[in-house]
């Protein structure tokens, strides 16, 4: 494969590629992601109600509740998902990289690019297996016939799928199995190099073995990606987060290290919900 020539250097890092590819480091201390006193509402509904944390870069953490606290919502404000809907509003501020997301000027485009997101229910377009990954950098005027077989490759390698389909490159994406198709998915999200990904219950409808490839997946790519996950699995959460946020009733009421929610949580209200009391 041909090494990335600087003119494509130069024209993914106009579009909103990062330098990761590249081999420049990303600080592993450094917040990547703020709230602020955010608010969410549909119509008259007051969905998530004023909610603050900060996500560092190369952390998973793990978003867990109730079904209808919020956490999907949530999770699909960081790359404004929700502006499709009709009679939203927001309140407060969500910055990445210090950047406020809901900036008049900001290029929703760029953010989306910039976080990618992976949904519950695998989703690969009528193409095939190549075509699906090769899609994003297509649209953004990348030409480049070696320059993209390279960033296929690398996206199906880093989504550990490589091995499993490098001959059948060429045939539909339905071809692939449930977990294989989720993984295409995210080696789809990948290949615009995002910095953030976003899962929302990335394995709820995988066998148990499709949904440890998923988790040890998650556990490779938080050394390159900054990755929030929804999740309604207390294993799963325990096992790939290093942060975990419980939402009850669109509020977050406890956000800590992982292994502090589940064994030591400071609320009797999370104690409950994580050994399975409700929910």
């Amino acid at each position: 494969m041909t090494i990335a020539t600087e003119k494509n250097k130069v024209q993914l890092k106009s579009i909103g590629f990062s330098d990761r590819a590249y081999g420049r480091s990303v600080e592993e201390n450094k917040i990547k992601i703020v709230v602020e006193d955010f608010n969410f509402f549909y119509g008259k509904t007051h969905a998530l109600k004023n909610i603050n944390m900060k996500i560092r870069s190369n952390a998973v953490v793990g978003i867990i509740g109730p079904s209808g606290c919020g956490k999907s919502t949530f999770l699909r404000c960081f790359n404004r998902m929700n502006d499709t809907i009709n009679n939203i509003r927001y309140q407060g501020d969500i910055s990445v990289d210090g950047n406020n997301i809901f900036d008049k000027d900001l290029d929703v485009v760029d953010l989306r690019r910039n976080v990618g997101m992976v949904f519950q229910k695998s989703n690969p377009f009528p193409k095939s297996i190549f075509e699906n990954v090769a899609y994003g950098l297509k649209i953004n005027g990348i030409n480049d016939k070696d320059f993209i077989q390279e960033r296929v490759e690398k996206s199906l390698k880093d989504a550990a799928l490589w091995s499993e389909i490098k001959d059948r490159l060429n045939e539909s994406a339905f071809s692939l199995s449930g977990g294989q198709q989720q993984r295409l998915c995210i080696a789809r999200a990948l290949a615009v190099e995002p910095e953030i990904l976003l899962l929302d219950e990335p394995a709820s409808a995988l066998d148990p073995i499709a949904t440890g490839k998923i988790e040890e997946l998650i556990h490779e790519l938080k050394k390159k990606y900054t990755i929030v996950i929804v999740t309604h699995n207390m294993q799963q959460a325990a096992r790939v987060s290093d942060y975990t946020a419980f939402f009850m009733l669109g509020e977050l009421v406890e956000y800590d290290f992982t292994n502090k929610i589940f064994t030591n949580p400071l609320k009797k209200i999370t104690e409950d919900y994580v050994t399975g009391r409700f929910g």
